[in-house]
């Protein structure tokens, strides 16, 4: 499509921009101030080559918008953080709440000032008027009375809503949880060269106890596991100037690299086994080492005046041998460090767990893994002790023998007597850039400010195992280590031995080169080097290490000789100072290449013949005489560190070959071969092959060469006797096993796409096509297949290097023949990509299967040879169709094609290759995209996508679609994703969805007006138009839908996957600066739109972000289960239930149920993936072009459009403010969230974790490669996890609270903006009024979630405009709603936020007027703002009564100022509703002082229901808030009387609407539940009447209100285990189920009935209801409850000290510990003697109490406990004041108290009205006594089953002899003689009566127990039987004993007749 956009910000979203591509090169950085190059001029071939390879510029490839692709999205990085500057702090209402302690202390406050409460239920009126009128209004809104257009008032709303909104959204949204995003190529390290961990060592001092001589120290590290040394030595000098004096003859100037002091040493495998080895070595002097050590062992410092003599004496010694002897010196002592121990014991600050420094390089690091040397903190050690050198002992297997010693407990060392002396070091981590450094070339290292100042020299290293990286820096050192002689054969005197070392170029002996390294205090370089001396030893060992500087070319002539002296210690006539004794050598190159290793040499007695150096000294030379016939006496080490020789036969060998080729001068010789030209092509290919054999360490040394080489034979195919070679095949198998090699071997060095560190970093950095380098000549030789080179070109290139690539040069171009030719010509003859894929295509078998292992090498070589290519032959300005050859793009498309055909035939075998090969090719893709035409990428992945499709339609896999969305993220992550969609598409829409006042403004809105036909739907849905013109973003969204599907239960895994590379791609547009214009990024959010039809779709899969914590009311959940609990219990009513204070929304919208039911069980959306895809859609609904959306929306229909206000209602809950104080709980969880279950799930479900993460796994945590040590590694990295996440910052969380805050806002303006675009298309249409109660349904929805001020404010603005629109929707359609959108304006007004409450309550007059408007009285609101008050202040915590009333005021202030309604009745009503409102508010204030006092809160809640008997729906809504106070309490008995109550008050109302048989009659009906009902009766005269507009219009004044209510009352009586009430409850429900012929229902109850009456019976005698107390409460503190006495209804078996602890402790609090009494006692209490400034309770526990008449109907336990009004106590006393005496003298008092109500009721404390008391005799008090024993032995006897324990417990306490005061005693005492009393006459009948009934049951007693007990209780039986009996012959003449007198007349009267 031709674009039809002027330029501008549109233009450049259709194009490339020119400069996309640019090839750099960039010197590269030089650790050191002068290059590292080799000092001879004219080096040869494979030198210069190894030296420009270290030296060149990096090429590399530039895709200048890289950065913007999705792979880098800020979202993803930390670049979040920058973009969240300067947001705007939103103000929350949840935030700005008083902290709870500082409210707890005002509420305490409150508490101790008003305890009393008014005796009227509404405070005085007047006063309460008084506060109204004084408290101030908040400031009004301006021309909020003016009457305006609509639209008017639209425009401002949108103005000001679209002002100052934050443009991008994601930059609130937190990053998605994402492993590393796998579109992110990381840029490769630049190669550098290698270190281990580096230790900085300084020597500072060494002293010995006598100072004698100069001491020559040097330290070297040696790892004793491996038995090696691992790094070279490094020599330093701690001697006094005038101690180095006694050498003067000796020395020549020193140096400033020699007088060095301290040495940076790296080690790359830290392990528990590596020791600092420190060795002294002293002047030669005569005597052996024990000799010459003894005075530094003997001798003290502390006597050194004493010894004076003696030290003179050796001091004069020490200055001849200096003299003389200066130039050698001899092994003198050594001590090691082990240097782990000081590392440690340095107590590591922080272990680093990336112990591997920078580059973890091996694969398993053995040993001990804590041995990192990064983070311990610096020591100084300061060493005592030496071990003087045995010496037959210098060897190092000796010192590995000795170290390992070292670390055993019991050392030998310990043992032997050592040398004292003091050596000071510093060992610390090394500094990152030290100062004043050389490297062991001695190089100056950048920053080396000053040549003079004492430098610190880098130490070698030797790994101890191979390290694996590639050179970087021209390096060519030699190490000569001579280890022993064995001159015990040879004739003659050869005792002291030297060696003496040279390097020659030639055998005489002025050719010695001066290379060799000096050690301390002593110029740079020396021609010679001296072993020391082993006194008199004729097969000395050695200790020594010469380090040599090799020259860059070694010929034949080049050697190290070795020439042997005797040194002759003592000073004899004639003899001179040291006697030649032995020649050897070693010639350098051998064949050509560097000889090194061990060697067992032969020596010469006598000076070698001429021409020795060319032949070995093992060749038989004639004449020649020889030590010990001619037998190997010398061993010696040469050791290579060199970046020149290869040290590998085969590279050796193919180097040659290469460079043979380039000098073409035949025959070739190589080594010992000679090879003609004819067999050259043969030799070549071998050798090509055979660098498969080489070994991996020199290989990857010199990897970045061989590969250029590689290339080049590629590039240019050499020309061999005349023929053309084509080596492609050859080449392309060798870097496919090289490749391969590395990456099976080096798996550590991997990145997450297992691209290998240093193939990447050889591709990023050193590719190029060769020769198109400025810098390298042409070569000269004409040998290379190259026709005409065009002279012109390459100077042109040097040119313009990095020139950008819009601009052309003209002077260039020439007149070539064709391009390609020209390209030919320039190049060579073979273009690098296009054999490259040749090869690839034709490749088979084995080297096939190794490039698809390694797939990404090959392609990344590709696209940068083709950028190069392109660069350099500036194509990268012409069109991308004719860019490349047929063949070319042939090629490409088989090679994709067939590695999609292998990803769908292979992965469920070899799973882990396949998503390597998957995601490089999708990478090879995007870059294609970048070079390549477009149509022709698309066709290669259409090609992909189809493969894959086939494969999906046969086989639902999930991991194969997991493959492709990997591919489809990656290809779209390409930076210009959305200019290859073609953004301006034709999809446009027509030019104005109606002529409308936007139409106008449409005009100018950038689309296209010349096609009109095209539906809008088209846009929306993934139609065919669609999917062909935005490709990507069509199958981005194609993935979505499939995978999103309900029905495709697979994929159910990867719905998280699929969603966060959407979400990722938006979040990556949102930050995109080229999207940062408005109108393009609606262009952008167009190839979108089809999103929001998608997520509408999955609308019932989503996760339900609205269900908060509360169930369905009342908590019982059997209700919600069956769905009639939802609709029964009003939105404000559920609320006051569940007791919290935001009201949470019932049920989602309606059309959602009918879906959720359907569809719920397919699995539903995690709730982050959920959160992620609403994000987006937002991103949609907020970029897209409105009146794009508005078309779309005019064209759904009603249920659509359902749907979408369904998912905004969702959205409204999912970005809810969650408030600081969540922030801070989650941060008290300190571990972050463990990833949801179902991300867990997913990967389950996706078949073992993707082999792609495993890499990811390796590659970030690969320093604990190895297992061998996890204890150690789990406590650590526990303990960095823990302190990473510990608390975070206050200003942390500040920031989280923050960003919420502004996303909450955000989200909901965006959700705002879309409900005004659906509510313009209502009014547009005219029709689909329905929807707006959808609309409204939001909105209130989002007033009632936590929001900030701004939105708010907002949201009131478009609420009045609605409501302004449509306003009989409120007041006639939806009432429901009216009574929502009251509460939440009411709940407004209430805010701590002036701005919230000042629109708020001018929110609320409009709706009064409005309604007054509609029919001139506005009952309605003001019926629903009185029970929205009630319901507000009741249940909610945190209510301020001063808000509220300065919003009340402001109301009045509007009415006042209203000038349009001043005549009508208007102001008045308002004036009276508010003040109405301010007495509730009062009232309800007082409950807030209770709010900690459950009684006194329900007693107030009582009270004000009381207030409102005349309101019935107030009255309702009050019970309803005391039922759920007592629910929350679970008083589950006073719930359902709460409950029972308020259905009575329904009947009595319905009773008096309409008249139908089976609806119970009024209250009267519900006597027999509970008797306390009547009073519920509407006989009261000021009863409204019901039909009267407004009252009883709650949902609960219907039948199926008063159904609902009562089987809310029946489940409550259920959980109180009240059954039998349960069933008085369905007898009401009954008949109007039976007449409604609810078969259902009835089944349900019938259901419900067996299972209560089947408790009852299974629960007999098990159940308890509550144990009751009289609490009497005095004190003036008290306030107006002074004197008051209740009855306490308390859970059951609740103790007296439980509830005296619990009233104690309460009004302790409240009126201060000391100041609470507890009564003891339960006597009457006496006013006055009680401390009047004391509050005292006296509890008493009471039982009910029924008189004989009442226990023939209260059978049961339940009668027992059910209405109960009588309760009873009784207190002993006697009549001198004791409460306890003798039984004679015992009285007992019973006191009954009788309630104003029957318990349960509707609260749980009733008052006491009135008391009775009656006194029992003494004798009384024994027959009750009696009566009780005779009672509990008869229920003991007859028990079932029978409990033999309860029974003995019984008897014992009946018969048992000891009981004092038992039976007999009170027998003796009341029996024993008759009462002189007539009046007793009676009473002590009936006692004897007892007696003898009491007797009976003893006996039956006896012969209960007799037949219960086993054999072992015989004995206790006749016990109990003997006791009896005794008893019994105690009380007969007792019993027996009649009052004459009582019977004398019955004989009388019966004699009568």
């Amino acid at each position: 499509h031709p674009p039809i956009v002027e330029s501008g910000p549109l233009r450049d979203l259709i194009e490339f921009p020119p400069d996309d591509i640019e090839v750099i090169h960039t010197p590269r950085e030089c650790r050191t101030v002068a290059q590292a190059v080799p000092e001879e001029g004219d080096t040869d071939a494979h030198v210069k080559d190894s030296v420009r390879s270290y030296t060149e510029d990096w090429a590399i490839v530039n895709r200048k918008y890289h950065k913007l692709g999705t792979g880098f999205n800020p979202n993803t990085l930390d670049k979040q953080k920058e973009r969240q500057k300067g947001l705007p702090k939103q103000v929350f209402e949840a935030d700005e709440m008083p902290d709870s302690s500082s409210y707890q202390d005002d509420q305490d406050d409150l508490k101790r000032r008003s305890m009393s409460i008014d005796d009227t239920p509404r405070g005085s009126w007047a006063c309460s008027i008084f506060d109204l009128k004084n408290s101030l209004p908040d400031a009004l809104l301006p021309h909020l009375l003016d009457r305006a257009p609509n639209e008017e008032i639209d425009r401002h709303n949108e103005e000001h809503r679209k002002a100052n909104r934050h443009r991008e959204l994601f930059a609130l949204h937190p990053a998605l949880d994402e492993e590393e995003p796998i579109e992110r190529h990381c840029v490769p390290e630049v190669p550098k060269e290698h270190f281990g961990q580096r230790l900085l060592v300084k020597c500072l001092s060494l002293k010995f106890e006598i100072e004698i001589e100069p001491i020559f120290a040097s330290l070297a590290l040696y790892d004793v596991k491996e038995k090696k040394k691992i790094s070279e030595n490094f020599f330093f000098d701690l001697n006094s100037e005038q101690t180095k004096g006694m050498l003067r003859p000796h020395i020549q100037t020193a140096a400033i690299s020699t007088l060095a002091r301290s040495a940076i040493f790296s080690i790359t495998y830290p392990s528990q086994d590596v020791f600092l080895v420190i060795k002294l070595e002293k002047v030669l002097q005569q005597g052996d080492i024990g000799e010459c050590a003894e005075p530094y062992m003997v001798f003290k410092e502390s006597d050194a005046a004493k010894n004076k003599e003696k030290l003179e004496k050796l001091r004069g010694q020490s200055e001849q041998f200096c003299q003389r002897l200066g130039r050698y010196r001899m092994p003198f002592a050594w001590t090691a460090i082990h240097l782990m121990n000081i590392v440690n014991s340095a107590g590591s600050l922080e272990r680093d767990t990336d112990i591997m420094g920078r580059r973890s390089l091996e694969r398993t690091t053995t040993g001990d893994e804590s041995c990192s040397l990064t983070g311990f903190r610096p020591a100084t050690l300061t060493i005592t002790n030496f071990f003087k050198q045995e010496g037959d002992r210098l060897s190092d297997e000796d010192l590995y023998k000795f170290l390992a010693d070292m670390r055993r407990p019991s050392s030998v060392l310990r043992r032997l007597r050592p040398i004292t002396a003091q050596l000071k070091l510093d060992i610390s981590p090394a500094p990152e850039n030290p100062h004043y450094c050389l490297t062991p070339d001695l190089l100056q290292v950048k920053p080396y400010p000053d040549s003079r100042v004492r430098p610190t020299r880098e130490i070698l290293e030797f790994p101890a195992r191979d390290v694996y990286v590639p050179n970087t820096t021209y390096r060519n050192l030699l190490y000569v280590n001579p280890q022993s002689l064995n001159f015990a054969n040879r004739q003659g005197s050869a005792r002291n031995i030297t060696v003496k070392v040279q390097f020659m170029n030639g055998e005489d002996p002025n050719n010695a080169m001066p290379v060799i390294f000096g050690k301390s205090s002593c110029a740079d370089f020396a021609k010679e080097a001296y072993t020391a001396v082993v006194y008199h030893n004729r097969s000395p060992d050695f200790h020594d290490e010469v380090k040599i500087k090799l020259p860059a070319s070694l010929s034949d002539h080049h050697h190290i000789l070795f020439t042997f002296y005797h040194v002759s210690c003592q000073q004899k006539q004639n003899t001179p100072l040291e006697t030649p004794v032995g020649y050897t050598w070693i010639p350098m190159l051998q064949n050509g290449r560097l000889r090194t290793g061990h060697f067992c040499l032969p020596v010469s007695l006598e000076k070698p013949p001429q021409s020795y150096s060319v032949l070995s000294p093992d060749v038989p030379l004639p004449g020649m005489k020889w030590v010990d016939n001619h037998r190997g006496v010398f061993n010696v080490e040469v050791v290579s560190v060199s970046t020149i020789h290869t040290q590998d036969q085969y590279l050796d060998k193919f180097f040659a070959l290469v460079h043979a080729l380039d000098e073409h001068m035949f025959p070739v010789r190589i080594g010992d071969m000679r090879i003609m030209e004819n067999n050259l092509e043969a030799e070549l290919k071998s050798s090509i092959a055979a660098l498969n054999s080489s070994q991996l360490e020199p290989v990857v040394r010199f990897l970045h060469l061989l590969l250029d080489k590689l290339v080049l034979l590629v590039v240019r195919p050499p020309v061999i006797a005349g023929q053309i070679v084509n080596l492609g095949q050859a080449s392309f198998e060798v870097m496919a096993s090289i490749v391969n090699r590395l990456h099976k071997y080096l798996d550590t060095s991997q990145d997450m796409h297992g691209r290998n560190g240093l193939l990447s970093s050889y591709i990023h950095y050193v590719f190029r096509l060769p020769s198109t380098d400025p810098n390298s000549p042409s070569p000269g030789s004409v040998h290379y297949a190259t026709m005409a080179r065009s002279a012109v070109r390459p100077a042109s290139l040097n040119l313009n290097r990095s020139r950008s690539l819009s601009n052309s040069n003209p002077d260039i171009s020439g007149t070539p023949t064709s391009p390609d030719d020209e390209v030919r010509s320039i190049i060579g003859s073979k273009l690098f990509h296009e054999e490259l894929a040749l090869q690839w295509v034709v490749s088979s078998g084995s080297v096939r299967e190794g490039a698809l292992q390694q797939a990404w090498f090959f392609f990344e070589l590709m696209v940068k040879s083709i950028i190069y290519h392109l660069y350099f032959t500036d194509r990268l300005e012409s069109p991308r169709k004719n860019r490349f050859p047929e063949r070319f793009m042939d090629d490409i498309t088989a090679l994709v094609s067939t590695i999609a055909g292998d990803i769908v035939s292979r992965f469920q075998k070899d799973l882990e290759l396949v998503e390597r090969l998957n995601t490089s090719l999708a990478f090879f893709l995007n870059d294609l995209l970048s070079v390549m035409d477009r149509g022709f990428v698309f066709t290669l992945i259409r090609a992909y996508w189809k493969q894959v499709s086939t494969k999906l339609y046969a086989l639902q896999n999930p991991t194969l679609e997991s493959l492709r969305l990997d591919f489809l993220r990656i290809v779209c992550s390409h930076e210009h994703y959305v200019t290859l969609n073609l953004p301006c598409s034709l999809l446009t829409p027509p030019a104005s969805p109606s002529p409308s006042v936007s139409s106008a403004t449409s005009q100018s809105s950038g689309f296209s007006t010349h096609v009109q036909d095209q539906k809008i739907a088209n846009m929306f849905e993934l139609s065919v138009p669609f999917r062909e013109q935005h490709f990507l973003a069509g199958l981005v969204l194609s993935e979505l839908s499939v995978i999103l599907d309900p029905d495709n239960e697979g994929m159910f895994g990867l719905h998280k996957k699929v969603v966060s590379v959407v979400h990722n791609l938006l979040s990556s547009h949102d930050s995109d600066p080229r999207y940062a214009d408005p109108e393009v990024k609606a262009r952008v959010a167009m190839l979108y739109l089809p999103l929001i039809g998608i997520v509408m779709e999955t609308l019932p899969q989503l996760h339900d972000f609205t269900g908060g914590p509360q169930g369905a009311a009342m908590g019982s959940s059997g209700e919600e289960a069956e769905g009639e609990g939802n609709s029964l219990i009003s939105q404000t009513v559920a609320m006051a239930i569940a007791g919290t204070s935001t009201p949470t929304p019932m049920s989602r919208p309606s059309i959602l149920l009918q879906y959720i039911v359907t569809h719920r069980q397919h699995g539903s959306f995690s709730a982050e993936s959920s959160r992620s895809l609403l994000i987006c859609l937002l991103w949609v609904l907020k970029n897209a072009d409105e009146l794009v959306l508005q078309k779309w929306f005019t064209d759904l229909s009603v249920s659509q459009l359902n749907r979408l206000l369904d998912l905004l209602y969702l959205c409204v809950s999912c970005f809810e403010y969650k408030g600081k104080k969540a922030f801070e709980r989650m941060n008290s969880l300190t571990f972050k969230k463990s990833k949801d279950m179902k991300a867990k799930l997913e990967e389950a479900i996706l078949g073992s974790i993707g082999a792609r993460q495993e890499m990811v796994r390796r590659s970030r945590g690969h320093a604990f490669g190895s297992q061998e040590n996890l204890r150690w590694r789990k406590d650590m990295t526990h303990w960095r996890q823990n302190s990473e996440k510990m608390d975070k910052t206050r200003a942390e969380l500040e920031h989280e609270a923050l960003i919420d805050g502004n996303l909450a806002t955000e989200a909901n303006l965006i959700i705002l903006d879309t409900l005004e675009i659906v509510v313009q298309t209502v009014s547009v249409t005219e029709s689909k009024e329905s929807i707006l109660g959808g609309v409204l349904k939001v909105l209130l929805h989002s007033m009632a979630c936590n929001q900030s001020a701004l939105y708010l404010q907002h949201c009131f603005a478009t609420q009045r405009a609605l409501v302004s629109k449509f306003p009989e929707l409120l007041f006639e359609e939806e009432t429901e709603q009216c009574a929502d959108l009251c509460l939440r304006l009411l709940r407004s007004c209430s805010s701590s936020i002036s701005t919230i409450r000042a629109h708020a309550s001018a929110s609320l007059y409009l709706l009064m007027r409005q309604n007054f408007e509609i029919g001139n009285n506005f009952a309605r609101v003001k019926m629903q703002v009185t029970m929205s008050l009630s319901s507000l202040v009741g249940t909610s915590q945190n209510f301020n009564e001063e808000f509220l009333r300065r919003s009340l005021k402001t109301i009045l202030t509007y009415a006042e100022e209203d000038l349009e309604l001043r005549e009508t009745t208007f102001p008045d009503q308002v004036q009276d509703l508010v003040f109405n409102l301010h007495m509730i508010l009062s009232d309800t204030v007082k409950m807030k002082e209770h709010q900690e006092d459950p009684e006194m809160l329900i007693d107030l809640m009582y009270r004000i229901a009381k207030g409102y008997q005349t309101s019935p729906d107030l009255r309702l809504t009050w019970l309803q808030n005391m039922a759920g106070k007592h629910s929350e309490r679970n008083n589950h008995a006073e719930a359902a009387q709460c409950l029972v109550h308020s259905a009575a008050l329904v009947a009595e109302y319905l009773s008096m609407l309409e008249d139908r048989k089976y609806l119970p009659v009024g209250c009267v009906t519900f006597q027999n539940i509970s008797s306390n009902v009547l009073e519920e009766s509407a006989v009261s005269d000021d009863v409204v009447s019901p039909d009267e507009e407004g009252i009883c219009s709650g949902k609960y004044f219907t039948e199926i209100g008063l159904v609902g209510l009562l089987e809310q009352a029946a489940s409550s009586f259920s959980m109180a285990g009240m059954y039998e009430a349960v069933n008085e409850v369905y007898k009401v429900l009954i008949p109007i189920h039976e007449a409604n012929r609810d078969a259902k229902k009835l089944a349900t109850i019938h259901g419900k009935l067996q299972e209560a009456f089947g408790k009852i019976v299974h629960q007999d005698g098990k159940r308890m209801f509550g144990t009751y107390f009289r609490v009497g409460i005095y004190g003036s503190k008290f306030g107006d409850l002074d004197e008051q006495e209740f009855v306490y209804k308390e859970p059951a078996i609740t103790k007296l000290a439980e509830i005296s602890h619990r009233l104690e402790g309460f009004y302790g609090e409240r009126f201060g510990e000391d100041q609470v009494e507890v009564i003891k006692d339960s006597n009457p209490v006496d006013k006055c003697k009680l401390d009047p400034n004391k509050a005292f309770i006296q509890i008493t526990y009471v039982e009910p109490y029924f008189d004989t008449y009442e226990m023939k109907d209260r059978i049961t336990y339940f009668d027992k406990n059910y209405n109960l009004r009588r309760f009873v106590y009784c207190t002993p006393f006697t009549l001198d004041g004791r409460a306890h005496g003798d039984l004679h003298e015992q009285f007992k008092r019973k006191t009954i108290l009788t309630t104003s109500h029957a318990f349960p009721y509707i609260k749980t404390r009733i008052n006491i009205i009135h008391k009775e008391e009656i006194i029992s005799t003494p004798i009384e008090v024994a027959i009750e006594d009696m009566q009780k024993k005779t009672q509990e032995l008869a229920f003991a006897t007859h028990q079932d089953p029978a409990d033999a324990k309860m029974l003995q417990m019984v008897l014992q306490g009946s018969v048992g002899t000891t009981v004092n005061q038992g039976p007999l005693e009170v027998a003796q005492v009341f029996l024993s003689e008759i009462p002189s009393d007539p009046k007793l006459y009676r009473h002590h009948n009936k006692l004897r009566l007892c007696f003898k009934d009491f007797t009976k049951r003893c006996e039956d007693a006896l012969r209960k127990n007799k037949s219960l007990i086993g054999p072992d209780q015989k004995e206790y039986q006749r016990e109990l039987e003997r006791n009896y009996h005794r008893l019994k012959e105690a009380l007969q003449p007792l019993i027996n004993r009649k009052i004459p007198q009582l019977y004398k007349p019955v004989l009388q009267v019966n004699s009568h007749r």
